[in-house]
């Protein structure tokens, strides 16, 4: 069993408040979520109200296919125009 955290650091520029960043964030882990299977929880920043850090954690049987659903995960939060990446981290267990 192979086990892949993702920790990502993001900036929500269009956040006015907690509120705003909260909407965000929720769009952006139910999104994750379904199409990815992952589980996700905001770890960090929960009182600022323009960056949040998100962990993610997805289990596989094989590295390769860990490591590539993670970098999908990635480049999918790339893409979105509801949050900027500003870094990301991935470890294999």
């Amino acid at each position: 069993m192979i086990v892949g955290i993702l920790t990502v650091e993001l900036r929500i520029p269009e956040s006015l408040s907690l509120k705003d960043k909260r909407m965000v964030l929720k769009s952006i882990k139910d999104k994750i979520r379904n199409r990815f299977n992952v589980s996700v929880a905001e770890i960090d920043g929960q009182d600022k109200w323009q960056a949040s850090v998100l962990g993610m954690a997805y289990v596989g049987t094989q590295k390769v296919h860990v490591d590539q659903a993670l970098s999908k995960i990635v480049d999918f939060i790339k893409e979105s125009r509801q949050a900027d990446l500003i870094t990301y981290n991935t470890e294999l267990l």
